[in-house]
């Protein structure tokens, strides 16, 4: 039987993300067994950038709850994300894990690949913002293959389970959890599969997902964007994501080598400058 883990990034108990995540897995087909985890509850700390759980291989030195979040999600068959729209962005708490991606490499072999699908709602129509980019950028990072992510709106608690397009948008969350891949369709990133996109300057585009450039021209009346892989690619394929590590235990090393002189450059702005402080 496959274990499938449920994360809610809502604090909100049978709320619409809850609901959503649960008639997801009420729709997959294949044996399973479905677990829940409520991001928000977990303390998860802000990271230091001290990179010591690459260099000494032990995980985080931070004292929170880290390692049990990434254990529930090594351990599953297969993850759906559920989180809620606050202000045109995705609740907190999936940037909150980002940001603490370096460990994750620790543990590449056991996520690379995990196939996803997620879900953003959002209470108003069209007022979702970056939701969908926050979800699939989370994917991203823990190394999942993001089968299909969308957006469904409700406002109020419940109020998703009472709208027949969101059931059927579960169904197909559902069915592509488990299903086989699919190659990326219509206006998106050749790349990563990204949608959204940041137009530059005349005809350049930057890929907001895996942040790699390339051009859009109009082709029989269809946008198509053309994007090229940089030297640098982060998430791409797992050995990919191995030698993005190794560069950043390089820089550890070229910390080390030139840290007098780097320390003279901030000493420099060492001026007295009044901080505000919290109030203990």
């Amino acid at each position: 039987m496959k274990k499938v883990l449920g994360i809610i990034g809502s604090k909100r108990t049978s709320g619409n993300c809850e609901l959503m995540a649960k008639e997801i897995s009420r729709q997959i087909t294949e044996p399973h067994q479905l677990t829940l985890l409520r991001l928000p509850d977990f303390n998860i700390g802000y990271c230091t950038g001290c990179y010591r759980c690459l260099i000494k291989n032990k995980g985080c030195v931070l004292n929170d709850d880290l390692s049990t979040v990434l254990e529930a999600i090594a351990d599953t068959d297969a993850l759906i994300v559920s989180v809620p729209t606050y202000f045109l962005a995705a609740h907190s708490c999936l940037k909150s894990l980002i940001d603490r991606g370096i460990s994750f490499y620790q543990m590449a072999d056991r996520l690379w690949g995990k196939p996803a699908v997620g879900v953003g709602v959002a209470g108003i129509e069209g007022k979702e913002g970056s939701t969908l980019l926050d979800i699939e950028r989370f994917f991203a990072t823990i190394l999942a293959k993001n089968r299909v992510s969308k957006i469904v709106y409700g406002a109020l608690p419940g109020e998703v389970m009472t709208n027949k397009r969101n059931k059927l948008m579960a169904v197909e969350l559902a069915q592509s959890l488990f299903g086989e891949d699919k190659e990326n369709e219509g206006f998106c990133c050749p790349l990563c599969g990204g949608r959204t996109f940041r137009f530059l300057e005349q005809n350049q585009v930057r890929c907001m997902l895996c942040s790699d450039a390339g051009t859009m021209r109009i082709s029989a009346g269809q946008l198509v964007v053309e994007i090229e892989p940089d030297s640098h690619q982060l998430l791409a394929s797992e050995g990919q994501a191995l030698k993005h590590r190794d560069w950043l235990l390089s820089m550890v090393k070229q910390f080390r080598e030139q840290k007098d002189s780097l320390n003279a450059v901030a000493a420099e702005y060492e001026d007295g400058t009044v901080w505000i402080k919290p109030e203990r």
